[in-house]
């Protein structure tokens, strides 16, 4: 499938966050300047006549594209972009969602639709189609509907397939999707989100009961709690799922975006895991794998935290947004895309690559 991520090959080696260089920090005007050179790889080389990007995998990838070209910088009525909303629209189904017919990843394609019209929804015309995408996902959570209470692994989750298995991956997405088009953190679905969320993270206590988090209670976060549990990562000699940083930065976003604070000990001890592993050389954990999925998940994250330098487990204090932007500057290919050698999942796709590549991008921006 080429809906999850994959990475890119590292063309020049940096040593950022504990090597022994620190990387120059990238100024604005040099960002915005690859911002430009990939959002103008994306229209001249992957768009298609009908506005689509990776048609042949439905509208997902379209959704990312089309999100990433106007947080890059272009006008959301640009013809690139409204080429490719009207393409993404297409797929509007009659229950409020926006997927392919038929689509084993309902949530996933609806989630990051979200985050596409909520993009170009400047001029508030896109208010009925946000509603109906709202109304879709919180349709599709796992809840008391499926005969899933609060104590079952699988309750508040998200997942791919029709009320498949739900996952970290799907569920960051889906609150993320929500939050952004205006629902409340107070909100029941984002509310039972974070019981899901909760449980996904190995920390030991009131919030999680299941046994994975006895057996590696290092505060990371792993994939799923349900069906038996899984790590992308593996899991420990003792039994215990391992920890990665793309879910643990996913898990850290959405309990914020949940309304949990810096004082709260889940954020506690997402942060002290974060510390100990604080890299943009790689995804710790899975190494290349998943690397641009990483990147992009990061840089939501610390935006969200709301801090501009991030203080490792060893006391350096890193000036996150230089040092991420200088990590995926230094991978940007001479024809404005990105892409990963290891191609896990579906990193080997350019548009997909240069869509998480631009979004990471975006936000090594100086805030306003």
């Amino acid at each position: 499938m080429r809906f999850a991520p994959r990475s890119l090959v590292l063309i020049l080696a940096l040593a950022l966050a504990g090597g022994p260089a620190a990387a120059r920090a990238a100024d604005p005007a040099t960002i915005r300047a690859a911002l430009t050179k990939g959002a103008a790889f994306l229209v001249e080389k992957e768009q298609a006549d009908d506005g689509s990007f990776s048609a042949d995998v439905g509208p997902a990838v379209t959704a990312l594209a089309v999100t990433a070209l106007v947080r890059s910088g272009m006008p959301v009525d640009a013809p690139p972009v409204k080429k490719g909303l009207t393409y993404l629209l297409s797929f509007r189904q009659p229950d409020g969602g926006i997927y392919a017919p038929d689509s084993p990843v309902a949530n996933y394609e609806t989630s990051i639709a979200m985050l596409a019209l909520a993009a170009c929804n400047a001029d508030g015309g896109l208010a009925d189609e946000i509603k109906g995408t709202t109304e879709f996902v919180k349709k599709l959570q796992w809840d008391d509907g499926e005969n899933k209470g609060k104590g079952d692994p699988a309750y508040g989750g998200a997942g791919y397939g029709k009320k498949s298995r739900p996952d970290l991956s799907n569920t960051q997405f889906m609150i993320e999707a929500l939050r952004t088009v205006g629902t409340s953190e107070n909100d029941p679905a984002i509310q039972r989100a974070l019981e899901f969320v909760s449980r996904t993270q190995n920390l030991p206590g009131p919030h999680n009961p299941l046994p994975f988090a006895e057996k590696n209670p290092d505060g990371g976060f792993y994939y799923t709690p349900a069906a038996g549990g899984e790590s992308q990562a593996g899991k420990t000699p003792e039994g215990g799922l391992r920890s990665y940083g793309s879910m643990t930065y996913a898990g850290l976003k959405s309990m914020i975006f949940a309304g949990l604070t810096p004082d709260d000990p889940r954020i506690k001890a997402a942060i002290a895991w974060l510390q100990k592993h604080y890299t943009f050389e790689e995804n710790p954990g899975m190494g290349q794998a998943g690397l641009f999925y990483y990147f992009h998940t990061a840089a939501k994250a610390l935006d969200t935290l709301g801090v501009e330098t991030f203080t490792d487990a060893a006391g350096r204090e890193h000036r996150w947004r230089d040092e991420l932007s200088t990590a995926i500057l230094s991978r940007q290919r001479e024809d404005g895309s990105w892409v990963n050698p290891n191609e896990r999942w579906m990193e080997g796709e350019a548009d997909l690559v240069t869509s998480y590549a631009l979004l990471g991008l975006s936000y090594c921006l100086p805030k306003k």
